[in-house]
């Protein structure tokens, strides 16, 4: 039996079944492939009742079956919501899988609300009716906190599974007194109002969007960690410090820029240092640039910048040593020589 999909809760996601390459209207975000669902546990006593929870767009949380309910992927379940009522989530995760997922969590034992019972097609209406009003919600939200001069950005509404709560997500520099903000939502929309700041980076991924190597946004799609980024990271990899082509669309440093750090980080361990002189019969030389792979590195004469010579980094090393122990003999060697000409312009 095919499951329901959350995000149209009808079971034809895909347009045309016809067509050889089938496409999906709506996929979830941070998929999450269960490739252990068949795999029982081999201890008979394990009690571990966890289950992985996906709720709007990226939000997950995990909750406890301590109904012993039968589940599988893709099933609606209504859960224990924060404060009073209850909410709707999709089920993502089961089983051995999960315990993998909350390694990286503090404190697994906080996880104590739990899950009531799949839900019922009288819950899922009134779950699904509460979804439609959520983009109106947004736009009139909006037009709120600009009538009260508020310097906040409200990026996102959620509504909860009962229809009782509406949280809304917003992004700001400074600190917000958004008492009367609530009051006047909560005048708006006859509903319990929550307020949750998020970083701008939990801003694109709630969002979505497409990058500039034209897939979609890594944190819409499987990073949950957001690492601190620098400009460390993009010098160490020689990258040109250029802000618009190293900021993504949070307009924050882009998280793929520590991807291949470690990589670069091992790899220039073999580099002498990058601030050394290297003294030849010709003058002293300096490092104007390195190619970590090929292992090279460009140099050029202090007094004759503009050209520039390449040179392995072995080579370098046994210069360096011998400019210990002896006078200056030697000289760049004039094959590769790379001219760097400058223009001018009139």
């Amino acid at each position: 039996m095919e499951k329901l999909c959350s995000g149209c809760l009808t079971n034809r996601c895909i347009s045309n079944r016809n067509n050889m390459f089938q496409k999906k209207q709506c996929v979830k975000k941070l998929h999450v492939v269960d490739w252990l669902s068949n795999i029982k546990s081999p201890f008979l006593l394990d009690n571990f009742d966890l289950v992985e929870v996906q709720f709007k767009n990226d939000r997950k949380e995990f909750f406890r079956n301590t109904e012993k309910i039968n589940l599988c992927k893709g099933d609606f379940v209504t859960v224990e919501s924060k404060s009073s009522g209850y909410d709707i989530g999709t089920v993502t995760l089961t089983g051995e899988l999960v315990k993998l997922q909350i390694r990286n969590k503090n404190n697994p034992s906080k996880f104590s609300r739990k899950i009531y019972r799949k839900s019922t097609e009288k819950e899922i209406k009134i779950w699904s009716l509460s979804k439609k009003k959520e983009l109106k919600s947004l736009l009139k939200a909006k037009k709120i906190a600009k009538n009260l001069n508020l310097s906040m950005k409200i990026c996102d509404v959620e509504y909860q599974g009962d229809g009782e709560k509406a949280t809304f997500y917003y992004t700001a520099e400074d600190r917000i007194d958004f008492r009367k903000l609530i009051k006047e939502l909560a005048l708006a929309f006859r509903i319990r109002v929550e307020m949750r700041q998020i970083g701008y980076r939990q801003e694109a991924a709630k969002i979505g969007g497409i990058g500039s190597c034209g897939r979609e946004l890594c944190c819409s799609t499987w990073l949950k960690n957001f690492k601190s980024v620098t400009t460390h990271s993009a010098r160490y990899q020689q990258l040109s410090i250029n802000i618009e082509k190293l900021t993504g669309q949070c307009s924050k440093l882009k998280c793929c820029l520590n991807y291949e750090l470690d990589a670069y980080l091992s790899a220039i361990k073999d580099f002498p240092d990058f601030n050394c002189k290297i003294y030849t019969e010709n003058g002293i030389a300096k490092c104007m640039k390195i190619d970590v792979f090929k292992k090279q590195m460009w140099l050029s004469y202090i007094k004759n910048p503009n050209t520039w010579f390449r040179i392995e980094i072995k080579k370098i090393k046994e210069i360096l040593e011998n400019n210990k122990i002896s006078p200056p003999l030697e000289k760049l060697s004039t094959i590769d020589v790379i001219q760097k000409t400058e223009l001018t312009f009139k």
